[in-house]
C-alpha cells in the first residue's frame, strides 16, 4: 500500500488498519515466544497460526486456513477466525484439545515430557516477548522522538472545565496546583491522579487565592463513563485556524489567525467563552464578531444561518499556544527510560484493572471494551510515534491479560505449573482438559460480553 493511499483513507479505515497491523504483529510475536522456548527445549511445535483455523473455542468446527505451509515439523498458517492465534505444541493440553495425541504414551519431544521449569518458560514465552517488545518500542520512541509534555505552569490561562469538572466546583481559568497535597507538574497527570490514584482534593489557584475542592461522589463515574466531555483541558484563546469557503464567516471577512475577542459585545477571548455565548444565539439573529487582526481591532457583521454553522475552525491544539517541555534521550538514557516506562504502564494497567472491581464509581460494564474499544485508541490520522507508543501499550495489555489465572490463558497453565513445582505433583491430564474446556468457554463468554458492550455503545 502506498503512503499517499494511507493519507487518503478515512479516519475509521485508518483506525482499522492500524489496529489490524498492531494486533497481527503482537499475536505473531506472542506466539513466537512460546515457539522459541519450545524449540529451545527441543519440544516439537506442530502448528504456528496467526488467527484460528477453527471456530474458537470449538477445535473441531469449521477447520480451514486461509494459508498454510509445512516446514519441518511445523505447519505455519493464517486462520480464518480473527480472534488471536496459537501454537500447537506436541503433548500439551491447549485450545486444539487433541485428545488422541494425549492418549498415547509420552514422547521425548513432547511438552509433557519436559521438566517443570522448562514447561514454565514455554508457557511464559509469549508474555516475556510482549514485555520485551514493549521495552524495545519505547526505547525506539524515546531515542528517536524524545519526550514532550505540557508543564502545568505553562498552561498560563488555566483550565477549561467541562460540565463534570464544573459540577465539583472547578471554574474556567483555575490553575491546578496540587492533588491531595502533591504538586502536579505535568498537565497530562491531572486526570490519572484523580481517576487512577483516587485523588480526593484538588487544590487550585483562583484570582490569586488557593482553593481546595473535594472530588465529590459521582465525579469519577462521570469521567470514566465518558458521557460529559474531557474533564479539564488547557484553556485556549479563541483563534481562527481556517475559514470554510462560501460560509457565513467567509462572507463576513473572517481570516485565518484572527482572534475573536467578543461576540455580540460579550467577551469571548477564550474558546469556552465563545462556545457558551454561541449556544444562546437564535437562527437569523445578527452577529457581530469583534476581532484582533495583526494587532488591530475590527468588527465583522453577519447573521446566524439556519444550520447554525458560522463556518470557521478554531485552533484546539495546545502546542499552538503553549511551550511544551522537550526531553532528549541519548542511547543509554533511552534504554533506561524504555524499561522504566514499560513497567510504569504495566503498573498503571494493573491499577486500572483493579479499580474496575474495587472502586464504587468505576463500573465494569462502562470500563470494559472489546475490539472496537481497542480500535478507538488509535488516531484517525497515521502518526508513527503514536502508532509505536500505542502498539507498545497494547503489548503491555496483552502481557497482563495473558497472566490472568484463567485456564486457556498462559496464566492458567502457569498456576498449574507453579503448583507442580511447589508440591512435586503434576496435575492430571484429565483435570487439565476439563479446566481448559471451562476456561475457553469462559474466555469466549468474556469476549462476547466485552464486544457486546462495544456494539451497544455504538447504538447509544
Amino acid at each position: 500500500m502506498h503512503f499517499d493511499t494511507l493519507l487518503l483513507m478515512s479516519g475509521t479505515a485508518m483506525k482499522v488498519v492500524q489496529l489490524f497491523v498492531a494486533l497481527s504483529l503482537l499475536i505473531v510475536l506472542h506466539e513466537f515466544g512460546h515457539f522459541f522456548f519450545a524449540r529451545l527445549f527441543k519440544t516439537r511445535v506442530e502448528k504456528f497460526y496467526l488467527f484460528f483455523d477453527f471456530l474458537f473455542p470449538f477445535s473441531g468446527l469449521l477447520n480451514f486456513a486461509l494459508f498454510k505451509k509445512k516446514k519441518g515439523d511445523t505447519e505455519y498458517g493464517i486462520g480464518w477466525f480473527p480472534l488471536g492465534g496459537y501454537v500447537k505444541i506436541a503433548g500439551m493440553v491447549d485450545e486444539s484439545m487433541d485428545k488422541e495425541q494425549m492418549a498415547l504414551p509420552p514422547q521425548p519431544w513432547e511438552y509433557r515430557s519436559k521438566k517443570a521449569y522448562q514447561r514454565l518458560f514455554i508457557m511464559l514465552g509469549g508474555i516475556i516477548v510482549n514485555v520485551i517488545l514493549a521495552i524495545v518500542l519505547y526505547i525506539a520512541v524515546f531515542s528517536i522522538y524524545g519526550e514532550e509534555y505540557l508543564p502545568v505552569a505553562n498552561a498560563k490561562y488555566g483550565i477549561m472545565a467541562d460540565s463534570t469538572a464544573r459540577s465539583m466546583g472547578l471554574h474556567h481559568g483555575d490553575k491546578v496546583i496540587a492533588i491531595d497535597g502533591q504538586q502536579v507538574t505535568r498537565f497530562e497527570k491531572i486526570l490519572p491522579s484523580i481517576v487512577m490514584d483516587e485523588g480526593k482534593v484538588i487544590t487550585v489557584e483562583r484570582d490569586g487565592q488557593r482553593v481546595d475542592l473535594p472530588v465529590k461522589p459521582g465525579i469519577v463515574h462521570s469521567i470514566v463513563s465518558g458521557t460529559r466531555g474531557t474533564f479539564v483541558l488547557p484553556r485556549m484563546p479563541m483563534v481562527v485556524e481556517d475559514v470554510a469557503k462560501g460560509k457565513q464567516a467567509d462572507k463576513m471577512g473572517l481570516q485565518v489567525n484572527d482572534s475573536i475577542v467578543a461576540l455580540n459585545g460579550i467577551p469571548t477571548v477564550f474558546i469556552d467563552q465563545y462556545d457558551s455565548v454561541a449556544k444562546t444565539l437564535a437562527v437569523g439573529q445578527p452577529i457581530t464578531l469583534s476581532i484582533i487582526r495583526n494587532g488591530q481591532p475590527m468588527q465583522l457583521t453577519g447573521t446566524l444561518p439556519e444550520d447554525r454553522i458560522v463556518g470557521f475552525y478554531k485552533y484546539v491544539d495546545p502546542e499552538h499556544y503553549f511551550k511544551f517541555e522537550e526531553i532528549k534521550y541519548g542511547p543509554m538514557a533511552a534504554i533506561g527510560k524504555g524499561f522504566s516506562y514499560t513497567f510504569e504502564k504495566f503498573g498503571d494497567y494493573v491499577q486500572n484493572f483493579k479499580l474496575m472491581f474495587t472502586s464504587k464509581e468505576i463500573k465494569v460494564n462502562e470500563s470494559m471494551g472489546g475490539i472496537i474499544s481497542f480500535g478507538k485508541i488509535f488516531p484517525a490520522e497515521f502518526d508513527m510515534q503514536k502508532f509505536l507508543m500505542l502498539t507498545a501499550f497494547v503489548s503491555v495489555i496483552l502481557a497482563f491479560m495473558n497472566l490472568l489465572p484463567i485456564p486457556g490463558l498462559d496464566g492458567g497453565y502457569v498456576i498449574f505449573l507453579v503448583w507442580e513445582m511447589i508440591t512435586g505433583k503434576q496435575v492430571s491430564e484429565k483435570v487439565m482438559e476439563r479446566a481448559t474446556s471451562v476456561g475457553l468457554i469462559l474466555l469466549l463468554a468474556l469476549m462476547a460480553y466485552a464486544n457486546g458492550l462495544d456494539i451497544l455503545r455504538l447504538f447509544k
